[in-house]
């Protein structure tokens, strides 16, 4: 069979394309379909999940590439006549079905990897180029927004597909012709090419605007901020007292998830200081620290996170760090103890201070084994759930102040 189109069928190339095409989107719908209905209420079904999700996210790479494919390669050669082009309408709908699956067959992928790229953890793309894309940063917002709009193009793609399942249907059983028969492998099919006037511009447009009125329905259901789980509400933290009120400042942690590091922060937490800058050996001060645990924002784990299986907020809300400030021939370290989960450890956490006049910005990090606290006590294998959690403080006092957060 010949590789190349001629207006009377189908090459080759053209119909292995249609029929790669057409498997990956009977695979990567299911895959999606399933994972996202699948429960992580334990390690095991978390891992099952995310492995699910995996291959959900690399199948769909891959459709993206085939797609890209496919569409350079439609442009590059004549497309069959119609078999009625006497019929105006249903030819025109036709154009517009194909226009919206070339179209969707590109912006479903391209939406999901945005949002896989926007956000941090959870089931890699299974394939050695990394995980981030060109122009796309690490954003909540981006990450919402591109996962609300996977689910209005993928919706556009099946209703598209539906349709052209439906007219290829219609073609073999009620017409009788060779519209499906001509796409079909090892196929010889005797057309006698009919006189058609291509319409180069208006289908597309109107592929266009039913993509347009698609997300502007997904709009009015807000599902552009259903993309990625929303953290339960932090407890109310009490004002505390301070000799040091924090200005400004950074809370963090980062975690490896199946290889790669993911991170996120704190954003609501309070911190009493008191400290003596005169002190040059020895105790100069204290800290006592409230965090508030579903203020936390990891990536797209968030809500994993606080499950009864790792931080348990709902049952530990908040967490507390309480410690001397002490100062040594090096720099200055703050030794006391970790109470998270309900369970108590010591912590060490070396830090540096720059001090002018009564500012001072506090940079440190420290690294804690998260099975201490019983977080992931399911989570065995490393390589799924790394062990250390890196955490890290970069924030900004000064003196006199009342509160701090």
């Amino acid at each position: 069979m010949p590789a190349t189109n001629i207006t009377a069928r189908y090459g080759s190339v053209a119909k292995t394309f249609h029929w790669l095409t057409a498997l990956g989107i009977l695979a990567v719908i299911p895959l999606g379909i399933i994972a996202n209905d699948l429960p992580y209420d334990t390690a095991e079904q978390l891992a099952d999940k995310a492995w699910l999700f995996s291959l959900h996210k690399t199948v769909g790479v891959t459709l993206f590439f085939v797609a890209l494919a496919r569409i350079l390669w439609a442009l590059s050669q004549p497309k069959p006549a119609p078999l009625h082009p006497d019929r105006g309408v249903e030819t025109l709908l036709a154009e517009i079905v194909h226009w919206l699956l070339y179209g969707s067959l590109v912006l479903v992928p391209l939406s999901g990897w945005v949002h896989h790229a926007a956000t941090e953890g959870f089931a890699p793309i299974w394939w050695p180029f990394g995980q981030n894309l060109p122009l796309v940063p690490e954003s909540l917002t981006l990450s919402e927004t591109a996962a609300g709009l996977h689910i209005v193009f993928e919706r556009v793609l099946i209703v598209s597909l539906i349709l052209h399942i439906a007219g290829a249907v219609k073609h073999a059983v009620i017409d009788k012709d060779d519209t499906l028969a001509r796409m079909l492998p090892g196929r010889r099919v005797a057309v006698t090419p009919t006189l058609h006037t291509q319409r180069k511009v208006l289908p597309p447009m109107l592929a266009v605007v039913v993509w347009a009125a698609a997300i502007g329905v997904g709009s009015v259901l807000g599902v552009y901020h259903k993309g990625t789980a929303i953290a339960a509400e932090a407890p109310a933290l009490q004002q505390v007292e301070s000799d040091w009120a924090v200005t400004d400042g950074t809370l963090g942690i980062t975690v490896q998830q199946m290889g790669s590091g993911v991170s996120g922060r704190f954003t609501e937490w309070t911190a009493a200081i008191t400290f003596d800058e005169t002190v040059s050996t020895g105790v100069a001060g204290s800290v006592n620290v409230e965090i508030a645990i579903t203020s936390l924002t990891l990536g797209s784990v968030t809500q994993q996170a606080m499950g009864p299986d790792y931080f348990a907020s709902a049952e530990f809300p908040t967490a507390r760090f309480t410690a001397d400030l002490v100062a040594t021939e090096t720099g200055y370290i703050a030794e006391g103890t970790l109470t998270m989960r309900g369970v108590e450890q010591p912590v060490s956490l070396p830090f540096d201070l720059t001090l002018e006049d009564d500012t001072a910005r506090v940079q440190g990090k420290t690294e804690l084994d998260r099975r201490r606290f019983d977080i992931g006590a399911g989570m065995t294998d490393e390589g799924q759930l790394g062990f250390a959690v890196s955490v890290m403080i970069d924030l900004m006092a000064v003196r006199g102040g009342e509160t701090a957060n």
